[in-house]
């Protein structure tokens, strides 16, 4: 038989032809629209809305508008999917990338910044999992039960947006001992709220202390000399080689997701607590092997095996810039509504508990380890620790536009120590989920953690005795 002669172009392989093209092509589209909107409309522009949120947005209203009429304009499951995958492809682009300080920064701000990243998740875990253990017992004889587990979402949501908490909702969703059904809406509503959060929120910081006279806008002027993003060192391959340099790049972020799929694949079948973890970690391993790739390629270049540099940074920022954005307008559209009119009050109180105390506790953070750029590392840890790294950058650069201060280094620096602090809330996650005294245990655990992470946090503070005469790490405008 002639496989070839046996299907063709047109609408009647719409689902095999079209259908994702289709799909992908309204992701752009919106995104774009969200652009126009963002541009246009004062009001965003000055919130820092994110264009992606924006179009997620219209298209998710257009697609409930859509179904009225019988028509389902948004493949729900495909937008899941594109969600799920674009998470780790960023994360695999971000570490791919040379980690190249332009500031001296401490040993000590540097796990210090690690610290906080670890002791937000935590405080984020074992208050969202408090509220709904008790919402649970408020509810449990009544018709709308709140699953005890749920709020074990928000750390996710918030710490890294829409593709872990869409994952391991619908994880807990297929896990009958936690009586949830979410079916990934929950955890894409929370992520969404978080980059309102993020943004609208890091703006009244700006101004409220730009009034108070405590904040004010650095300089514009880069802090060092202005390279060519495109090829900084000189020795990386040109544009104009038979391979495009783009393409090389993508080529190394598939490679990372490619290891990551197989390492995935291994844990699947060593056990049923492998497999477990195996999955909804796809961004994990996606950084743990693009670290691998990374040592490798330095290993080679050491010993002179590779001549030139084939990892541009710049691109590296594009490709995770690109899967970010594609991940959220993707995942604020494939919310169903009809899956979260239950769990309302639950997303409401996670949202208002969240933010108040993801704000409280870095802005105090903030003052105690990080003085002389408190402002900016307040903004940079708010915004990335509510919404994506990107919303942290943005608010950042609203007051030190030629990122002065070394707080862009130190979040580069701090992501293997926060990667470490943050691991056990990763690892706990299906141990919750199991039973309710998994999730007591798993709540007790985090504040523990978060008890000792603090402790190191404000160690100055608390053992003033020992750190009587030691030097307070001031930042000026000198360093």
């Amino acid at each position: 038989m002639n496989h070839a002669s046996s299907w063709d172009f047109t609408l009647a392989n719409y689902d095999a032809v079209w259908a994702f093209m289709v799909q992908l092509g309204l992701l752009l589209l919106f995104l774009v629209l969200g652009n126009i909107l963002r541009r246009t409309i004062p009001l965003f522009r000055k919130c820092l809305i994110p264009s992606a949120l924006l179009g997620g947005t219209l298209l998710l209203v257009l697609n409930i508008i859509s179904k009225q009429f019988n028509f389902v304009l948004v493949d729900n499951r495909l937008m899941q999917v594109i969600t799920y995958h674009c998470l780790a492809i960023g994360f695999a682009a971000m570490t791919l990338k040379t980690e190249k300080s332009t500031h001296k920064t401490k040993r000590a701000q540097v796990l210090e910044f690690g610290a906080l990243q670890g002791g937000t998740y935590m405080l984020q875990a074992f208050v969202g999992l408090g509220i709904t253990l008790i919402l649970f017992l408020l509810t449990r004889n009544s018709e709308q039960i709140t699953s005890y587990i749920c709020g074990l979402i928000l750390p996710l949501a918030f710490g890294q947006g829409p593709g872990n908490a869409l994952s391991w909702d619908i994880n807990f969703t297929n896990t009958p001992a936690t009586m949830f059904a979410g079916n990934g809406s929950f955890g894409l509503s929370l992520a969404s709220i978080g980059f309102v959060v993020a943004s609208v929120f890091g703006v009244l910081h700006i101004n409220i202390f730009k009034k108070r006279g405590e904040l004010q806008v650095r300089s514009s002027r880069p802090s060092g000399k202005v390279v060519d993003q495109t090829n900084p060192n000189g020795d990386e391959i040109p544009d104009n080689e038979s391979v495009d340099k783009f393409t090389m790049q993508m080529g190394f972020v598939a490679l990372a997701y490619a290891l990551s799929f197989g390492f995935m694949c291994l844990l699947g079948v060593l056990s049923d607590f492998t497999n477990s973890i195996a999955w909804g970690f796809n961004f994990l391993w996606a950084s743990l092997s693009a670290m691998l790739i990374k040592f490798g390629v330095k290993q080679l270049r050491k010993h002179s095996l590779m001549h030139r540099e084939y990892i541009n940074n710049y691109q590296m920022d594009r490709i995770s810039g690109f899967s970010f954005d594609l991940m959220i307008v993707a995942g604020v559209a494939a919310i169903e509504i009809n899956d979260i009119k239950n769990y309302i009050l639950p997303i409401v109180i996670l949202s208002l508990a969240g933010t108040v105390i993801t704000y409280v506790y870095i802005r105090l953070v903030a003052k105690e380890c990080f003085k002389g750029f408190e402002h900016e590392f307040f903004l940079m840890s708010f915004g990335t620790l509510t919404g994506t790294a990107s919303n942290g950058m943005i608010l950042t650069k609203e007051i030190d536009p030629g990122l002065r201060t070394p707080t862009s280094s130190l979040y580069i620096l701090s992501n293997f120590p926060a990667m470490v602090m943050i691991a056990p809330l990763l690892f706990l996650l299906s141990f919750a989920g199991k039973s309710m005294t998994n999730a007591l245990i798993a709540c007790a655990i985090f504040f523990t953690l978060w008890f000792v992470y603090t402790l190191f946090l404000f160690r100055r503070k608390i053992f003033k005795k020992r750190y009587a005469n030691a030097p307070v790490a001031v930042w000026t405008e000198e360093n």
